[in-house]
């Protein structure tokens, strides 16, 4: 396998994460309007994806392949506490 089928991979690998992680941080402002959010909605966005991407890369080790709907639940679930945690980070 060369580089760039190595990098498609590894992008096709993180793109959940960075999909969930963005549209967290765009939607969790509207539904959660009693705390002030984050000051920066770039920086929701990374916290939320870098807890996704862990919650993958934890089920790939456990379960030994990607895919599976326990990394997909656990992503989510990892990157809505971080999420709701981030609002209190924020002002």
């Amino acid at each position: 396998m060369g580089p760039l089928d190595t990098l498609n991979h590894l992008v096709n690998f993180l793109a959940p994460a960075l999909a969930v992680g963005l549209v967290l941080a765009l939607l969790g402002p509207l539904l959660i309007r009693k705390r002030p959010g984050a000051p920066v909605l770039l920086a929701q966005a990374a916290i939320n994806f870098a807890a996704g991407a862990l919650a993958l890369l934890l089920g790939l080790w456990f379960f030994g392949n990607d895919g599976k709907m326990a990394s997909y639940a656990a992503m989510l679930l990892l990157s809505s506490a971080a999420q709701a945690s981030s609002g209190r980070w924020g002002k």
